[in-house]
């Protein structure tokens, strides 16, 4: 089987998203090939190369996102024409308000809101692909993208009736600003890869993420009806939300792109033929963007467990760990609220005055990474003045800010094996990488009840609602002062990762995700004889399975030579009155 991988800003490059699991996925994988078509991100992604590629990837095709170089193609006037008219559906179908549900109801018992959805869906849909049909048909659509005449059809979008509230009050840099951003979003429209030596000859498309990185797969879809699996360990659209509300944008600007993302999501969703959330919060997400329940597949993310074997195959449990100690690990950044943990903390100093707490981890890139750490370190220093047990002895602060290869803690299991209780203070998180880790380590766990953390602990371990330090504090406490029932909950807490969450059962389930799609998907190639003439039975059923079953020349383009030309009969008909 040929599948098409396909991310953004991550795998094959060295850094990036969900670089770990496609490299995972692509090795443990080795019975099929794979193309991989990435889009970058950024010149210093690109600059710091690619991860070595299994023997199994056979091409890879890279474009990137971040330039801002100019196609040097020029529309004529019909091409012209052709752009206005469906980038004015498109962002007609961006500016369309949603109706709002009254109740009432429209014909097969579907909801005057959801029918009219399924229009604006609709309308989206059939401008996209007209676009990418002027993109191939004309060798680009940059240019076009950025032009004056894009910016007059949002304008005219934004100020039709029913538009939305907000987008009526879109002013001139309000539109240059989302213009650019659609612009960078549908770049992949003006790429080469849907040719028949592309995507067009793989047998499934493997989208790593929604947004930009499924939109070839739509396209390859669209043009050569290959079929579409979109994986999404993070929603998109809601990092698009949570990003666009930390961003100081007009409210336009804000209104225009989520609505911009959230039909592009819908029509991914509409489009593929299954999708595969990591978690149920994911999925929540995904059915509430419009994706059809029956085509959901969860599959956790998987994980190496070697190098946290170690410690959690150690019989008592705990190894080196400190009882005394807590331990947070994960990256410093004000979604992890590492204020309330210090205030948490606070309390329970005040039933268990030994314990100490182990912070470990780097800050978030960025200015604003390195002031939150400052901002926690000045919290703990306030909280926690240095203590001492006498006049003459040098006080020590029970609050402790480490990093991974640092003398104390040289790797990441022995930064969980140092305490006896892992905590996650987040207020806002996706698929709790950290948690998991500290349940291959057998660790007892104390967590916020956030994103799909509940999914995850399944009942190993203790949760606590987020933004409230002193129930924080109590579950911290009341596991401290039983080391039998963190003992069992330890156990039980790695006997459940070591079910759900190693590479070995994520591969397992895209394997199977990916026989069950290509077995339900009608045959696109026609195999001919020497002489160009169609072969009857050329494609049994095997060839889907992994292996070389069959030596089959497989014509992939254009049309047959049998099929050339005006049809003709089989036979010549019989005169009249024969044959009767």
């Amino acid at each position: 089987m040929r599948i098409g991988l396909l991310t953004e800003g991550g795998y094959p490059y060295v850094s990036g998203d969900a670089r770990l699991w496609c490299d995972r996925l692509v090795r443990g994988l080795e019975q099929h090939e794979f193309d991989i078509y990435a889009l970058s991100r950024s010149e210093r992604q690109e600059d710091e190369g690619w991860i070595q590629l299994p023997p199994q990837v056979s091409r890879v095709r890279t474009a990137p996102l971040w330039t801002a170089e100019d196609d040097g193609v020029v529309h004529g006037r019909r091409a012209r024409r052709r752009f206005a008219e469906c980038f004015g559906e498109l962002a007609a179908a961006v500016c369309a308000a949603p109706a709002v549900p009254d109740g009432s109801e429209a014909s097969g018992g579907v909801t005057a809101s959801e029918a009219s959805r399924a229009v604006v869906a609709d309308r989206f849909g059939s401008a996209l692909y007209g676009l990418a049909e002027l993109a191939r048909d004309e060798g680009g659509l940059v240019g076009a993208l950025r032009s004056e005449g894009a910016v007059r059809a949002l304008e005219r979008a934004c100020r039709a009736p029913g538009a939305l509230r907000a987008a009526r009050t879109a002013r001139v840099p309000d539109l240059l600003s989302v213009a650019a951003h659609v612009e960078r979003t549908l770049r992949p429209l003006s790429l080469d890869w849907y040719e028949d030596d592309g995507l067009g000859s793989v047998d499934l498309c493997h989208a790593a993420a929604g947004g930009e990185a499924a939109l070839p797969g739509l396209l390859a879809l669209h043009f050569a009806g290959v079929p579409l699996l979109v994986t999404e360990y993070g929603v998109q659209l809601r990092a698009h939300y949570l990003a666009s509300s930390a961003a100081e944008e007009p409210p336009a600007v804000r209104a225009l792109l989520a609505a911009f993302h959230g039909a592009l999501a819908a029509e991914v969703y509409r489009r593929a033929t299954l999708i595969t959330p990591g978690n149920t919060h994911a999925r929540r997400w995904q059915e509430r963007c419009g994706a059809d329940r029956a085509k959901l597949r969860t599959v956790y993310p998987g994980m190496e467990t070697a190098r946290f074997a170690e410690v959690g195959e150690r019989v008592d449990g705990s190894g080196r760990a400190d009882p005394d100690t807590l331990v947070w690990v994960g990256r410093i950044e004000p979604a992890k609220d590492l204020i309330s943990l210090l205030h948490s903390f606070a309390e329970v100093r005040k039933e268990a005055p030994k314990t100490r707490l182990r912070i470990v981890g780097a800050p978030a890139d960025g200015p604003e990474g390195a002031l939150y750490l400052a901002h926690c370190k000045a919290l703990a220093a306030q909280l926690f003045p240095d203590e001492a047990e006498g006049v003459h002895a040098v006080g020590d602060n029970p609050v402790s800010f480490e990093e991974i290869g640092g003398p104390e803690v040289p790797s990441l299991a022995e930064a969980y094996a140092s305490g006896s209780v892992v905590v996650l203070s987040s207020v806002v998180e996706g698929f709790p990488i950290s948690l998991v880790e500290a349940m291959f380590c057998g660790r007892a766990t104390v967590s916020t009840d956030v994103g799909a953390v509940v999914e995850v602990i399944g009942g190993t371990g203790l949760v606590v609602p987020p933004r409230n330090p002193r129930a924080l504090a109590e579950a911290c406490v009341a596991l401290l002062r039983d080391p039998e029932r963190r003992a069992r909950l330890g156990a039980a807490a790695r006997a459940r990762a070591l079910e759900l969450f190693t590479v070995e059962q994520n591969i397992t389930a895209f394997h199977g995700i990916y026989l069950e799609i290509v077995s339900r998907s009608p045959v696109r190639r026609l195999v001919v004889d020497d002489a160009g003439d169609p072969l009857p039975f050329g494609v049994p059923a095997e060839v889907h399975v992994p292996g070389r079953w069959t030596e089959a020349r497989l014509m992939v383009s254009g049309r047959p030579r049998w099929a050339a030309g005006a049809p003709v009969r089989a036979t010549a008909p019989l005169p009249a009155g024969e044959g009767a």
